[in-house]
């Protein structure tokens, strides 16, 4: 479930149900303000050989400088804290492939609650002992989104824990819309912003940002060809679950785009393009040797797509840089 957007000192953050498909622009404001020396304020950096290649200014938004690696600390955080004092106190749950979990076990350390995290069978271990380190207890289910979600509601009945869903809730998609935020006022020439796509929420929060400051701004999703949710949404108008989804882009396997992402995003998102494992692969290999940059595969699928050309931008771009959760092992092989 999403929680009612009443943070702890903040209720403008309210959003009302005549609201879900939209995000107005003071509920993301002050998400903003409830991170706080929480999330990073990320830099835009501007890789010369990247520019170079796309012929136009580009520059990456550096979300693997995170506390927990990934934007997904944005939403996490405001979610948790904004659930009632009383049912948070018994503690939270999740199901992630990782950075989701990582960031609520993070959110929960801060706030001094209990949190679980239902993880599939293939998740990286980096993300795994991530989510431990940070504090929080992993409980492995299968591979498919659904078995995590099934597995999650049962102990969230059992054990009395509050939901706190990877991106069906207002209070995480206004959470990553700070990204948004951040970009339109560090960039506002910016003309295109090229964000990675999992569930939809972090695309949905930055179109979100868009649709309220500067709509003229053309914003693409990203996805492995092997999990091409947003295309096949945007192609029915609603979202559509696929039979199956395989990429080294782990953060990027959801079935289907999110139902309450794909209502925000679809008002202002009308391109998705795919990149193939080949080209992701390479793009991790461009981040590290000409920027010294260690990006998991999921955070670089949108330097793919300019290096690839799937993505042809008119103007100042913005690349996502949504993590840098990579499996040393992996990068070590992509790398060398």
């Amino acid at each position: 479930m999403a929680y009612a957007a009443e943070s702890r000192a903040d209720s403008s953050s309210r959003v009302l149900p005549e609201q879900r498909s939209s995000l107005p622009l003071e509920a993301l404001r002050a998400a903003a303000r409830g991170l706080d020396g929480i999330a990073v304020r990320t830099p835009l950096v501007e890789i010369a050989a990247l520019t170079s290649r796309v012929a136009l200014p580009v520059s990456l938004k550096c979300e693997q400088l995170q506390p927990v690696g990934a934007f997904k600390i944005r939403g996490a955080f405001t979610a948790v804290s904004r659930i009632p004092p009383a049912d948070r106190a018994r503690g939270v749950i999740t199901y992630s492939s990782g950075n989701h979990g990582q960031a609520v076990a993070y959110a929960a350390r801060r706030l001094g609650i209990r949190a679980v995290v239902v993880m599939p069978e293939r998740a990286p271990a980096v993300k795994v002992e991530g989510v431990k380190r940070l504090g929080g207890e992993v409980v492995i289910a299968g591979n498919s989104s659904p078995e995590r979600y099934q597995q999650a509601q049962a102990l969230a009945r059992r054990e009395g824990l509050a939901m706190v869903p990877p991106y069906e809730s207002l209070d995480v998609i206004a959470g990553q819309g700070t990204c948004g935020l951040e970009i339109l006022d560090d960039l506002p020439t910016v003309e295109t912003i090229v964000v990675p796509v999992g569930g939809g929420g972090l695309i949905a929060g930055i179109a979100a940002a868009v649709a309220a400051i500067k709509p003229s701004v053309r914003v693409i999703g990203i996805e492995p060809v092997g999990a091409p949710k947003l295309a096949r949404a945007l192609e029915a108008g609603r979202p559509v679950k696929l039979d199956h989804t395989e990429s080294m882009a782990d953060g990027l396997l959801p079935l289907s785009i999110g139902e309450l992402p794909f209502a925000i995003l679809s008002p202002i998102v009308r391109d998705a393009m795919q990149v193939s494992e080949e080209e992701i692969a390479d793009a991790v290999r461009f981040l590290f040797r000409e920027g010294r940059l260690s990006v998991e595969p999921s955070g670089a699928v949108t330097t793919a797509a300019l290096l690839s050309g799937r993505v042809r931008p008119t103007g100042p771009t913005v690349a996502v840089v949504s993590g840098g959760n990579v499996d040393p092992v992996l990068l070590q092989r992509l790398v060398h």
